[in-house]
């Protein structure tokens, strides 16, 4: 036992390195004054208080957190009909066609928006219209793969025994289907809501500069104005809300185990 314990060291090395690390310095960065020099130590809580008092930063958190859970309830209203058509396929077309999802995904993000940004100058569609759709198409696939897979998990003679017991088909899907999917519903909305919330790059893309979403002040603030330390204190705002997401749907999960 202990000599497979002494292999998770190097991964444990990775994590402190790459993860717990840069946490550290930006939450170090998130309590100490403005500047990027770290030596002063002169901790304070106005980086955190600048972002609540500013009516501006508070207005670009909600349009970001609107955006995306728009983006995750049209990806699950989307995604939920194409991953149940593509379970009940024969098992070499659903190969296929989860192949010809995950296919838009080994494409790099920047090549995959500046197509959308070249299709989209021929609509005139609002910005914020333009970063929802460039959000739900690379999105969707997520949505779709996660209830895929939880569906494609049914045993098959469930149906059957409703079937048996009287069940139609809207009230087995209703009955057994859904019920059962549930975990895939919520990882997908993890893997597309989480992402969305946090994106930068499409916005920056398609928005034309008109749509500042979260990400984008995050990334102004390390990039152009040089303020590290209010750019760490947004971050771990922003971690906060992701950790309380992944918490609520964890929560939901295993409600859904339970019952």
């Amino acid at each position: 036992m202990k000599s497979f314990f002494r292999m998770s060291y190097p991964y444990c090395l990775w994590i402190g390195i790459f993860i717990v690390a840069p946490m550290l310095m930006i939450f170090l960065y998130a309590i100490t004054n403005t500047g990027n020099s770290t030596l002063t130590f002169q901790f304070t809580l106005d980086n955190f208080a600048r972002f609540i008092r500013d009516p501006d930063f508070i207005r670009i958190l909600l349009t970001s957190l609107r955006i995306a859970l728009l983006t995750t309830v049209v990806c699950l209203l989307i995604g939920y009909p194409a991953a149940l058509f593509i379970a009940n396929l024969p098992d070499r077309k659903q190969t296929f066609m989860i192949l010809l999802m995950t296919l838009p995904m080994w494409i790099n993000m920047v090549l995959k928006t500046y197509a959308w940004r070249g299709i989209l100058l021929n609509f005139d569609f609002s910005s914020e219209f333009k970063v929802f759709i460039g959000m739900v198409y690379d999105f969707l696939p997520f949505m779709i793969i996660q209830i895929h897979t939880a569906i494609a998990k049914l045993d098959p003679n469930l149906l059957i025994a409703a079937h048996d017991l009287g069940a139609n088909n809207v009230k087995s899907f209703l009955k057994v289907t859904l019920p059962l999917s549930v975990p895939g519903i919520i990882s997908g909305i993890t893997l597309v809501f989480l992402p969305a919330v946090s994106s930068f790059f499409i916005p920056r893309m398609l928005g034309n500069g008109e749509v500042i979403l979260i990400g984008n002040l995050i990334e102004l603030c390390f990039k152009k104005t040089g303020d590290w330390n209010f750019g760490s204190a947004i971050s771990l705002i922003m971690a906060l809300i992701i950790i309380t997401a992944m918490w609520a749907t964890r929560k939901l999960d295993r409600s859904a185990e339970e019952d």
